[in-house]
């Protein structure tokens, strides 16, 4: 299997499994107060510091997650709960939780976001009083800003701005800076979502005006179920989980193994940064001429391999959609043929739907639907690529010619 899927996981180097399995072997729990519970603290406090170099903020400001989903939601609920609680009101301050109306009751959220800021938002507006703010991208799937300025007003109401750092599907990185200077101007803190975009573009130093980002172990060859979310000082959370207070903002026993081996792969993935960048780029490149070439109906999504600008796009993601075909169908026939890729649309239920990052940029249904991304990692060979772009041809032809499942005739409900 020719593996062409590192947005969604990355495999772990040898180097990282071997850290992995060594700290594996240390007992204790971080929060004994015993040797063997302070061996294990200290090697948590080792990674912290680590990963914390790796986006030039404090040790402090670093708190371990259950990864990347749980990362996210701290941040956007937590922040919400603390801006609320601490907004003034005719009653004074308010409890989190409470419900009276929200004196900071919007969430500004551009409409391309992974799922776990969107579910997250969504669940706030049903059930804590958020007050939801779409914000328009662009047709590379960017942020608009001048919709983001509209948005923010004089930002007393605006409880909070998430973002991406890059998009997750189409690979176009977002414009933080701007947009975070926008934010700061009228006092509104901005969580990023770098979980896309960490290990494969340079973060550090974060612009001023970002409050908190999220990132995750197993998209930069760390174990899955790890992550961390920054929360600068000035940053304040009402916690997910109660139990403890081990770190700041959340509690439950630290995984010292799992930090130490996410600390090991960022190291890693920032030390070859441009060493890889510049080789996923020439590969990406080979492969956006290929299919140029050989499936021309293919049309390109986001910035990589439409714009001169390579700081605009994420180096190892390549996303195109095919007119007429069904992207599951691609993925199926691909996979058939040996390569491992995904597509740019969910599947709920067993049913193919359109891609809401298509979507926003400004796709129609039909042709979100024939999506595809293929995502490169540090390993990858240009024989990969020539065997990919030698398959693609004969699964784009099958495709088209079962067409899109929309135009399959169902039977009931």
């Amino acid at each position: 299997m020719i593996y062409l899927d590192h947005a969604a996981t990355s495999p772990m180097p040898g180097v990282v499994r071997e850290a992995y399995l060594a700290a594996l072997e240390l007992q204790g729990n971080p929060s004994s107060i015993h040797s063997a519970g302070q061996r294990a603290r200290a090697m948590v406090d080792g990674a912290r510091v680590r990963i914390a170099a790796t986006l030039g903020v404090e040790a402090i400001e670093v708190t371990f997650t259950g990864g990347g989903t749980e990362a996210v939601n701290l941040a956007v609920k937590g922040m919400f709960w603390a801006r609320n609680a601490s907004a003034p009101s005719p009653g004074g301050a308010r409890a989190a939780g409470s419900g009276d109306a929200r004196p900071r009751p919007r969430l500004l959220v551009p409409r391309a976001e992974h799922h776990a800021t969107l579910d997250a938002v969504e669940w706030l507006a049903q059930h804590e009083g958020a007050e939801l703010h779409w914000l328009e991208v662009d047709e590379l799937g960017a942020l608009r800003l001048d919709r983001l300025a509209e948005a923010l007003g004089d930002g007393s109401d605006v409880a909070l701005l998430t973002m991406l750092a890059a998009n997750n599907e189409v690979g176009t990185v977002q414009p933080v800076a701007q947009a975070a200077a926008l934010a700061a101007a009228v006092g509104v803190p901005v969580h990023v979502d770098a979980i896309a975009a960490y290990g494969q573009v340079r973060l550090d130093p974060l612009p001023h005006g970002v409050s908190a980002v999220s990132i995750s172990a197993h998209k930069v060859g760390g174990p899955v179920g790890v992550g961390a979310l920054v929360l600068r000082r000035t940053a304040e959370v009402v916690p997910l989980l109660h139990g403890g207070s081990q770190q700041r903002g959340r509690s439950g026993t630290m995984d010292a193994a799992g930090a130490a081996a996410f600390a090991v792969a960022a190291e890693l993935a920032h030390a070859e940064l441009d060493e890889r960048s510049e080789h996923k780029r020439a590969l990406r490149d080979r492969l956006a001429e290929g299919i140029r070439r050989s499936v021309p109906q293919a049309v390109l999504s986001g910035a990589a391999g439409r714009l001169d600008d390579d700081a605009l796009a994420l180096p190892g993601t390549l996303h195109f959609t095919v007119p007429g075909a069904e992207g599951d169908s691609l993925l199926m026939l691909l996979d058939a043929a040996g390569f491992a890729v995904s597509t740019g649309s969910a599947c709920q239920a067993g049913v193919p739907e359109p891609s809401h990052v298509l979507l926003a940029m400004g796709l129609s249904e039909a042709d979100a639907r024939g999506a595809l991304r293929v995502t490169l990692g540090p390993a990858t060979t240009v024989d990969e690529i020539d065997a990919l772009l030698a398959a693609l041809p004969a699964a784009v032809e099958r495709a088209q010619s079962a067409g899109l499942a929309a135009q399959v005739p169902r039977l009931g409900r």
